[in-house]
């Protein structure tokens, strides 16, 4: 079987936009982060479209991005790790594609997001929110095609568990 995308999703910090660069490099198909792509049509930063326009619109721009991302193909396409929040997007991702979740332990998520200031839903204290954002969340991702864990695991060998999978279920 041949995938028409291969559709990242996961909790912020599990490694989606470089596995996903690394994987799309890898293929020899293109790389689209759907945060980047809004920024881009928005014109300004995701914090800044929480901070001034609110969480529903984002999350509207989100839909729009990434149904407009998803009629592509040969792309591997990292989400935001609150997409999943949207049926709608579950339902194009699913379509469109294959459903990598990439998944990582809250200690693992905590270290590599601790000194980010662009994550709005961190402000107010990163370990608490990201524990009260994995267990919001525990099930959102379940959907997906393949689970890979990311913790303790360099970006190449996530890469190599992810191709290694592919070429099972393509062959």
């Amino acid at each position: 079987m041949e995938y028409r995308n291969i559709v990242l999703v996961g909790m912020m910090g599990t490694g989606k936009s470089s596995v996903g660069q690394a994987l799309a490099s890898r293929l020899n198909w293109m790389y689209e982060d759907t945060d980047a792509a809004i920024e881009r049509a928005q014109g300004m930063s995701i914090t800044r479209m929480f901070a001034e326009l609110g969480e529903p619109f984002f999350r509207k721009a989100e839909s729009e991005t990434i149904e407009r991302t998803l009629q592509g193909r040969h792309q591997v396409v990292a989400t935001g790790g609150g997409a999943v929040l949207a049926e709608q997007n579950r339902i194009l991702m699913k379509r469109s594609g294959l459903v990598v979740a990439l998944k990582a332990s809250a200690e693992t998520i905590i270290e590599r997001v601790r000194s980010d200031q662009s994550r709005p839903l961190l402000q107010g204290g990163v370990e608490d929110r990201v524990r009260h954002i994995m267990e919001s969340r525990k099930h959102a991702y379940d959907f997906a095609d393949l689970h890979v864990d990311t913790d303790g695991k360099t970006v190449g060998q996530i890469v190599d568990e992810i191709c290694s999978r592919l070429e099972r279920e393509w062959a």
